[in-house]
């Protein structure tokens, strides 16, 4: 096929889903249908533009306190009747960037939006708005002194922050005033961090558990890649660039009934989700002898938006970036061009000499637009399709993290994901420990696809894993390394 594709190409199949639907791990079970359906649906998840990640347009690099660095979706390991929600913000946190380290900003809203049915508009936006307190605004220190616990009077900045749900037109406070887990100064200021960040959870009523603070950045690769590609000489590659680092994490989790079509998890078992950041429309910068404090006022803008890793930061074109992150989901069909004729493909096959699959990538639009099933690749995964209620003319291709709530955990999770044989992860939601990076090199120069060039099998950053281990429970984030050991 040589045509562009069009509206048509990646309407949703209208046909209702009425026959039973086996257990996932049973439906992916055959070899080749796992590699034919699931793996094209990682092949189109970078490619569908509706992701931002570390620093990657021009107007968001300049405000790191509110730029989303990765969004993450999955089936809590240890609560598999809930579902964990993570998104980070401020990339490249030194961690011994004091005074004042890293705070969230009190002039915007942090969102994780979930849609219930596919309609690419969210039925449940949860929303962290944050606010800062001085003990003491005649030091410079961030702390005065040793501090063992959140209300210490040692440590001189603290914040809290307000939690919302914007559920069918009316916004209900789930909770308000909730410390914030500090920046970790280091072992002298903070002896006992883990301590500090575990005073940070709070659980809800209703069985929510909710958590914001700083925390080690969970994305691992080796981000030289924009050096022309690690110039063309692929032993150079194998450094974590982001290890060390520190970002800002929100984490909730949410009872599966929470999210799920008609509070129906069994009946309605797919969901997708993202993040956003909004910042008040005006803000005015202090004149000469003022208190040196801007005024925000005005609607709320939304200035990121994250959904699936890398999109924004290698598909997208440097001129549509900060459209991209001022857009809804909704909208995605305005940057479809540059899903089916993508720019990396062709840079990897000019530097490598690994052939570029033929477009336009029509199948890569059908397997991420529209979900998995089998109605598009043959295969059922997680297409809005696959929830009995959902009305069929509503749903709508756009991208997010959508996730088939109805895979448990696995026990040992394959880091890369589908691809790997392991359901429950990436492009079915995203884990921490998935390898975004691998899975998506090798699946754009068409791995999976048929015939693939064998050389798209080696493609990769030769980072496997996070450098520090995470959390076996609630938030699940590792901890900040320290300003100091």
């Amino acid at each position: 096929m040589n045509r562009q594709a069009t509206d048509r190409d990646v309407s949703p199949d209208p046909r209702p889903r009425s026959r039973p639907r086996r257990d996932p791990r049973r439906r992916l079970a055959g070899v080749a249908a796992l590699a034919l359906g699931v793996a094209s649906a990682v092949v189109a998840t970078p490619l569908a533009g509706q992701a931002s990640s570390h620093r990657e347009a021009p107007l968001i690099a300049a405000d790191p306190t509110v730029d989303n660095t990765d969004t993450y979706a999955f089936v809590s390991p240890d609560a598999p009747d809930t579902v964990t929600l993570v998104a980070n913000w401020s990339p490249f946190s030194e961690p011994a960037g004091g005074p004042n380290f890293f705070p969230f900003a009190t002039d915007a809203r942090y969102n994780l939006h979930v849609d219930a049915d596919g309609d690419a508009k969210a039925d449940s936006t949860y929303r962290w708005t944050f606010t800062s307190h001085y003990k003491n605004p005649n030091t410079f220190l961030y702390n005065t002194g040793s501090v063992t616990a959140l209300n210490d009077p040692d440590l001189n900045f603290t914040q809290t922050y307000k939690l919302e749900l914007v559920r069918g037109g009316k916004t209900t406070v789930l909770a308000d005033n909730v410390p914030v887990a500090p920046s970790n100064v280091g072992v002298a200021s903070m002896p006992d961090y883990a301590k500090l960040r575990s005073d940070a959870v709070r659980t809800l009523p209703g069985g929510l558990k909710t958590f914001a603070g700083q925390a080690d950045d969970p994305f691992f690769l080796d981000l030289r890649v924009f050096d022309l590609l690690y110039g063309g000489n692929a032993t150079e590659i194998g450094k974590d660039t982001l290890a060390g680092y520190n970002v800002n994490s929100i984490v909730l989790q949410v009872p599966k009934k929470d999210l799920a079509l008609k509070g129906d998890p069994a009946r309605n078992p797919v969901i997708g989700a993202w993040s956003t950041t909004d910042r008040r429309s005006l803000r005015v910068l202090p004149g000469t002898g003022g208190n040196g404090q801007p005024a925000s006022g005005g609607g709320w803008s939304q200035v990121s938006r994250l959904g699936s890793p890398l999109v924004n930061e290698v598909v997208v074109p440097v001129g549509q970036k900060d459209r991209f992150n001022n857009s809804n989901p909704d909208r995605d069909a305005q940057f479809l061009r540059y899903v089916t004729n993508p720019e990396l493909p062709k840079l990897i096959e000019a530097i490598y000499h690994v052939p570029a699959p033929k477009e336009p990538r029509n199948d890569l639009v059908a397997a991420f637009l529209t979900g998995v099933s089998k109605a598009n690749l043959g295969v059922d995964l997680n297409a809005h399709t696959l929830n009995k209620d959902a009305t069929p003319s509503r749903i709508v291709p756009y991208e997010a993290l959508r996730l088939n709530m109805s895979v448990p955990p696995t026990a040992h999770p394959h880091r890369l994901g589908v691809v790997g044989g392991d359901t429950a992860g990436f492009p079915n939601g995203r884990r921490l420990t998935d390898d975004v990076v691998d899975i998506e090199l090798q699946a754009v120069q068409g791995v999976l696809l048929p015939n693939p060039p064998a050389a798209a099998k080696a493609l990769g950053d030769a980072v496997n894993a996070n450098n520090v281990p995470f959390a076996a429970a609630f938030p699940y984030v590792a901890l900040p390394t320290p300003g100091s050991r």
